[in-house]
């Protein structure tokens, strides 16, 4: 069977332009993830100014994840007839008007107003997400060398900095609209400014213009990037009829699931299962979220010496036995432990599925819609669902789930190999 040779990093320095778009897709990382803690911060402010139950805040908070997963679909048809860039600014600002307007509708008690808003700003948030994932693949490939996962760990930090805001403004007594409409226009800001310093995307690029990657050269036929007309319907739905992009929606499933299960049970499940206090159960979620941005901040060495494929694999592996590490050992610092090689293990998955949707510059778009799909569905219906079943075994035992679609992210994990420069092998379904 072949293997994955390692990436070499490029002989002569990448091109400032590049080094440029590089800091510009990291502020629009970090603005998404401040603006994505901000709202979570200020959750307990929209219970309370609603009167809602803990049943009634989740199909409330369901409502955004119903935008996102219907809107995401579409963001790749609009990423290659608008760009990446003007999708940025335009989904950032309706990420604000919905997301606003739910801050504001809280204050007047109008829940059927709060469920609009967050459903048209989940859109938004959606759409961006993909295409600030699709810029960064063009960056990653103007460099010569892995970059994604410093983009995701841009965003980790931004949570980071989202939630300590919102947990000073809330004890500084500050509204909420104020709060989150204040943060949420400053992140349409910095996304406006930073996008004049990306790189073209397939849209942005002159007629059948290349795309150079590392190794590349302009003359090479498989960099060509598709003419400006955009994707059809037809198009953006052909990539879900490829096998290889489905099988890196399942790498990225597995990732995603682990992820979002971890953010929303660890806690809980430390709390309930261990009899520890709510301290330490912030302290295991803290545990998990600083191995996930550490290996993020690590993961572009590891990739450039011993590839893709081979990192994916690794990173499965320390998933699997963190999962069965959490549920399973008795003692808490074995938990704890357990949830540290967790968040190692769920932290390069996304990241390197993004890349490997990307290989192809005439396909990323609608590639990257279909796997960002099946990532943020696992995302958001996967841990709500571990939920319900944890109310029958407990907490620790209902995350044994996890091991499932981690092992067969394990074995599915090859069809992220990067493509041959010239060829686009991805066949599709009944070939």
């Amino acid at each position: 069977m072949s293997t994955e040779p390692p990436r070499e990093r490029p002989s002569t320095p990448a091109p400032p332009h590049a080094v440029r778009a590089a800091w510009a897709v990291s502020a629009v990382f970090v603005v998404a993830g401040v603006g994505t803690a901000t709202w979570a911060s200020r959750i307990p402010a929209v219970q309370a100014g609603l009167g809602f139950s803990e049943g009634e805040m989740g199909v409330l908070l369901l409502t955004g994840a119903i935008g996102s997963m219907l809107a995401l679909p579409l963001s790749g048809m609009i990423s290659s007839r608008i760009g990446a860039a003007a999708t940025c600014v335009t989904f950032a600002t309706l990420h604000l008007v919905g997301y606003g307007g739910a801050a504001l509708a809280v204050v007047a008690d109008q829940p059927a107003a709060v469920r609009l808003g967050l459903f048209v700003g989940g859109m938004g948030i959606g759409v961006w997400d993909a295409a600030m994932n699709l810029e960064g693949a063009v960056v990653e490939q103007r460099l010569g060398r892995s970059v994604m996962p410093r983009f995701h760990a841009a965003f980790s930090l931004g949570t980071v900095a989202g939630a300590g805001l919102g947990a000073l403004a809330a004890h500084a007594g500050v509204s909420l609209p104020v709060h989150l409409i204040a943060v949420l226009v400053l992140d349409v800001a910095v996304v406006a400014v930073s996008v004049r310093f990306f790189e073209p995307t397939p849209h942005d690029a002159p007629e059948a213009a290349p795309v150079p990657g590392a190794g590349d050269t302009a003359a090479d036929p498989g960099t060509a990037v598709e003419p400006r007309r955009g994707h059809s319907w037809r198009e953006a739905l052909s990539a879900w009829r490829e096998s290889r992009t489905l099988l890196i929606g399942l790498v990225v499933l597995a990732a995603a699931l682990t992820e979002g299960a971890a953010n929303d049970w660890v806690a809980l499940a430390v709390v309930e299962d261990f009899g520890a206090g709510e301290a330490a159960g912030a302290v295991a979620l803290a545990v998990f979220l600083c191995a996930m941005t550490l290996t993020r901040l690590a993961g572009t060495g590891l990739i450039d010496r011993l590839g893709r494929v081979v990192v994916l694999r690794l990173s499965g592996a320390a998933a699997l036995a963190g999962v069965l590490l959490f549920a399973l050992v008795p003692s808490l610092w074995g938990a704890v432990t357990g949830v540290a090689l967790w968040g190692a293990g769920a932290a390069l998955g996304f990241p390197l599925g993004m890349s490997a949707a990307s290989d192809d510059p005439r396909r990323a778009a609608v590639r990257v819609s279909a796997v960002s799909t099946i990532g943020y569905s696992a995302f958001f219906v996967g841990p709500a669902l571990i939920g319900f079943l944890a109310q029958h075994v407990g907490y620790r035992d209902a995350l044994l789930v996890l091991a499932l679609p981690v092992a067969v992210g394990l074995l599915v994990a090859g069809a992220a190999r990067p493509l041959p420069a010239a060829t686009d092998p991805a066949r599709t379904l009944g070939e």
